[in-house]
């Protein structure tokens, strides 16, 4: 072999070295990423049942384009979990509503810790059905925080949201009658 030959074969060997190091680095960063990224998409599209979070403008906004929609309404269930050993009773106030599409409301959970000791519990949530959840906007939630509550403690937690107008004119949406706004309380991570 030439030295031309074998100084272009060994540039080809680094060069291909390089790529492959600097895949496996992007594939890394790729993997930190997966979580939020997912987290993200869910929260944008409702994938999964994943709510979304609103504003008092958009509020506001879908109150109008509710009003103009002919005021339908549809049937909301509420339900409340915990996980096991939390220590917790968590339920809803009431656990259906009916409300008119667009129209703010509002859901009262009530939490008591039964244990003997401060506990920290953290909410997580989804709606079914699944196509629901981009429609399904929370204004004020205690699932946006951590909630403490010290030994025999009994709270009530409230839910302000709306149904966005706009599921009016998603075919997936057409039939659905009634959607379920479910949360569990887990203890929070130390």
């Amino acid at each position: 072999m030439t030295t031309a030959a074998a100084k272009s074969l060994e540039n080809r060997n680094i060069r291909t070295g390089l790529m492959a190091f600097a895949g496996a680095v992007a594939m890394l960063g790729l993997g930190y990423a997966a979580v939020p990224l997912y987290e993200l998409f869910c929260r944008v599209t409702g994938f999964g049942g994943t709510t979304q979070r609103a504003t008092e403008g958009e509020a506001d906004l879908a109150a109008r384009m509710g009003a103009a929609a002919g005021g339908q309404q549809i049937s909301i269930r509420f339900d409340g979990t915990v996980a096991p050993g939390l220590g917790w009773d968590f339920r809803p106030e009431q656990r259906t509503d009916t409300v008119t599409i667009g129209q703010r409301d509002m859901a009262i959970y009530i939490a008591r810790n039964n244990s003997d000791r401060p506990v920290t519990g953290t909410a997580t949530f989804n709606v079914e059905p699944e196509q629901a959840g981009a429609y399904f906007n929370k204004i004020q939630c205690f699932c946006f925080t951590e909630q403490t509550l010290q030994p025999g403690q009994e709270v009530r937690m409230p839910v302000l949201y709306f149904v966005d107008p706009k599921a009016l004119d998603d075919a997936n949406m057409e039939g659905v009658e009634q959607i379920t706004l479910s949360y569990t309380f887990h203890e929070a991570k130390k």
